[in-house]
């Protein structure tokens, strides 16, 4: 069974349709840039561009960077303010003239990697971290979601730990690869003295570069591992979330 998966983040938007049984794009995925400001209606229209590039008719996931609950957008941090509390689910069916389903972009992530990536098989407390413009987090225990824990704007010495250790701090501050892995050290040691996870699975484009910062880091009890499924997760979760259609968190599938 093949679902069409798009995944809203601050740089670029991107989707592909996805083979379900597998956990794998069926082509190459369309991606475009994140318009700025990131309204909902210019967010919106790329989200259709990315749909209409495959000529797809059926189920969409789409994630976005933020709380959402009930299809509904609560928070937007790194996208126009005017995201908050708008019904995106119905904005996007309406638009594309096809059942949609919308969920926080690091939760979509999270589902995938438990599914068929770094998570597979665990049934402890897992914490998936997406570095990028800023930090998203998906929180499992047991192989259930605790959706929309955004520990990227917990607070670590005085700042916004995403304001710090983000890729996009990295990028913004030309912070070399063992300069940023201390930063991103420190916020996983605030996280595990809080979650105590077995595993932590960082995801965002910047796992694909593992090997240049998880050597710096150091002092983590908890085992930690780049995401198997790189920067397609988002959409491969995306696509099981609109598959999965339902009110209860989508739930990962542990071997």
């Amino acid at each position: 069974m093949n679902v069409f998966g798009v995944d809203i983040g601050g740089s670029g938007i991107k989707g592909a349709p996805v083979e379900l049984d597998r956990g794998r794009l069926t082509e190459e995925r369309h991606k475009v840039l994140t318009p700025h400001p990131a309204t909902p209606e210019a967010v919106a229209g790329c989200v259709k561009e990315v749909v209409d590039h495959f000529g797809w008719s059926g189920p969409v996931g789409v994630t976005f960077p933020g709380v959402v609950t009930g299809g509904t957008t609560r928070t937007a941090a790194n996208v126009d303010k005017g995201w908050v509390d708008r019904d995106a689910e119905g904005m996007l069916a309406d638009l594309l003239g096809l059942p949609v389903t919308v969920l926080n972009d690091a939760d979509a992530a999270g589902v995938a990697e438990m599914a068929f990536g770094a998570g597979r098989g665990r049934n402890g407390t897992v914490i998936l971290l997406t570095l990028g413009t800023g930090i998203g987090s998906a929180v499992f225990t047991g192989g259930r979601l605790v959706p929309n824990t955004e520990l990227g704007h917990l607070e670590l010495g005085g700042h916004e730990a995403e304001k710090r250790a983000s890729t996009k701090a990295k990028e913004d501050e030309d912070l070399g690869w063992h300069h940023w892995a201390h930063r991103v050290e420190k916020y996983l040691a605030h996280v595990e003295m809080l979650f105590s996870p077995e595993l932590f699975i960082l995801g965002g484009g910047v796992s694909r570069k593992a090997e240049k910062f998880l050597p710096h880091i150091n002092g983590i009890r908890a085992a930690i591992e780049p995401a198997q499924l790189q920067n397609n997760a988002g959409i491969v979760g995306a696509a099981m979330a609109a598959a999965e259609r339902g009110d209860a968190a989508p739930a990962a599938r542990v071997a």
